[in-house]
């Protein structure tokens, strides 16, 4: 069977109903299992990472307890800290099935769910980052801040633990990927490699971007400040954004400019951060050449 197929047959349930975590371990455990059979020398990997666990949180947490203990930080300190945090939160378990779906479905390199779960480090490092969050917020900063450091350690994904991030995230191959303290991002956003959501200095306070839902970011693209990036915006790769973006537009260069002009701005009606489009503002543009 190919590897894109659905291997578990059961009718996959409303996206964030109740039963879509159930049927998206089941669907992982059937992967798992063709994988093992089709690729002996990963059998035991698999089994130890995902078919000896009884649900997603359990599995979840072993492989980021694995993934980023150390020699002081040992990873059964870790499994119980993720585990106790992700068994207690719905809303974070939740989160990690939005976020799983949203590597599957728009990643065309994405050939199943567990290929995503074990091997897109983008995806454990939003996983860890969720859990550093709720340390953040009940007041256990040093923890949070030293699983910061891991995370950025084995994955080279920095995410400040202060940071707010909604559901359904790509991190698209994530290396570089740096977000501030004050930054939030919105549900279903997508950004790529080496994007940086920063200051643009040393003072305190609220000073890092804001990216609204269905936001695409492109490789390399900077946005500095207390910025807003609208509802669906889409920002090019390599740009440098210090202003506000309006909803629905197409940000691209250094310093970034509106596709269209300032004043009459194009617009889409597709949500970027979903399809994925990074290059249909170039017939836009009148004085493209290679």
């Amino acid at each position: 069977m190919p590897a894109g197929e659905y291997l578990y047959t059961t009718p996959q349930p409303t996206a964030g109903s109740n039963e879509e975590e159930a049927w998206l371990w089941a669907q992982i455990k059937a992967e798992a299992r063709r994988d093992a059979d089709s690729e002996p020398a990963l059998a035991s990997y698999l089994y130890s990472t995902i078919l000896s666990h009884s649900s997603l949180e359990r599995s979840l947490s072993f492989h980021l307890g694995n993934k980023l203990c150390s020699s002081t930080l040992l990873s059964t300190l870790l499994y119980d800290m993720f585990l106790n945090t992700f068994s207690n939160d719905a809303a974070l378990r939740s989160a990690t099935v939005a976020d799983l779906r949203a590597a599957r479905f728009r990643d065309p390199a994405c050939v199943s769910f567990a290929h995503c779960l074990l091997n897109y480090k983008g995806f454990l490092a939003c996983q860890a980052h969720r859990v550093a969050h709720k340390l953040w917020t009940q007041c256990r900063q040093p923890l949070a801040l030293a699983l910061q450091s891991r995370i950025s350690d084995v994955f080279a994904v920095d995410i400040h633990p202060a940071a707010r991030i909604g559901k359904g995230i790509l991190f698209d191959h994530a290396t570089g990927v740096v977000v501030g303290e004050t930054a939030v991002i919105g549900n279903n956003v997508s950004i790529l490699h080496h994007v940086t959501l920063g200051g643009t200095g040393k003072a305190g306070g609220d000073r890092h971007p804001k990216i609204g839902d269905g936001v695409l970011i492109g490789a390399g693209a900077t946005i500095l400040g207390n910025v807003n990036i609208g509802e669906g915006a889409k920002i090019g790769a390599g740009s440098v954004v210090l202003i506000d973006v309006p909803p629905r537009t197409t940000a691209v260069g250094n310093p970034a400019w509106l596709v269209g002009g300032k004043d009459t701005p194009s617009k889409h009606e597709d949500v970027p951060g979903e399809f994925m489009d990074h290059t249909s503002f170039i017939s836009e543009w009148s004085d493209y050449i290679i």
